[in-house]
């Protein structure tokens, strides 16, 4: 079974990228972020492609913001939207929906950005995070829980540590909620345990030539409990997603279970072809430019 997760950020704006990428990868499980479009949009935009590609299909939207969703081949049972006991913004987002799907307990996630260290979405995203565990805590022994977790899990996991002194995304109560999480139900990242030496990065901002430059951050994870991560035969980035014309930012993270169609072929595909070299200068982030 192939599982995959994909902040498309719109789909609306992704469509047919995102279509020939289904055809071309074959997943059988897609978990999808900041889809932007409210459920009944979805299904008018997506419904009969998805459909004739063998899918059933999990939504949980709104127009403009957010919104995740869910797509199986291998089924989709007790479909879940939102995290119990989660706080609002100050409403409810549209950031997690669960399924069953082939046996293992799957949540689509798109945790909150955080914004600026110490601000109210910070902590909204603590405490958004918090109850996550909850859930997971209690949730059953197989289980998947992927999506964009806006949080890099170690300086390893960006390009450039010294670059992000004072963002979110690497701050250490960032961190702690995310191991928190993971010590829950002793989840694995399956990509990082799979390629512990390897620079891996998932996102890539927009500006200033940082995804040619390989200029990073990995906060699109795919984490899996023991049962599920003990089934992993090959788990990479699919880089070539984040290339050409009208990309996504982000790049989709595939696992493979029981067996590997392509091999053990990462971590990422295909790799840069002009991996950078330590700096002696930091970079700067586009947006503290």
């Amino acid at each position: 079974m192939r599982v995959a997760t994909w902040n498309v950020n719109s789909v609306k704006q992704r469509m047919p990228r995102l279509l020939d990428w289904l055809d071309e990868r074959q997943p059988d499980v897609v978990c999808l972020q900041e889809t932007k479009l409210a459920d009944d949009a979805f299904t008018a935009l997506l419904g009969e492609e998805l459909t004739a590609r063998g899918y059933e299909i999990g939504l949980y939207g709104a127009p403009q913001w957010n919104g995740v969703a869910l797509l199986s081949k291998v089924g989709l049972e007790d479909v879940v939207i939102g995290v119990e006991g989660a706080p609002g913004f100050p409403d409810p987002e549209p950031r997690a929906i669960a399924a069953t799907c082939g046996g293992i307990r799957v949540h689509s996630l798109y945790v909150p950005n955080g914004r600026v260290p110490d601000s109210d979405h910070y902590h909204y995203k603590l405490a958004w995070l918090a109850a996550l565990t909850e859930v997971v805590a209690h949730g059953p022994a197989d289980q998947i829980v992927c999506g964009d977790m806006n949080i890099a899990p170690t300086d390893a996991d960006v390009f450039d540590p010294a670059a992000y002194v004072g963002q979110t995304h690497v701050t250490p109560p960032e961190r702690q909620a995310l191991a928190e999480l993971m010590a829950a139900k002793d989840l694995h990242d399956v990509v990082r345990d799979r390629w512990p030496d390897h620079r891996i990065f998932s996102y890539w901002d927009y500006r200033a030539g940082m995804f040619h430059q390989d200029l990073g951050m990995r906060i699109d994870l795919m984490l899996a409990t023991v049962p599920v991560a003990e089934r992993v035969k090959a788990a990479w980035i699919d880089r070539k997603a984040r290339k050409g014309t009208g990309p996504s930012d982000h790049a989709p993270v595939i696992i493979d279970l029981d067996t590997a169609p392509d091999g053990d072929i990462g971590p990422v595909v295909p790799p840069p072809s002009a991996p950078r070299t330590p700096r002696k200068k930091t970079t700067k982030l586009p947006q503290s430019r």
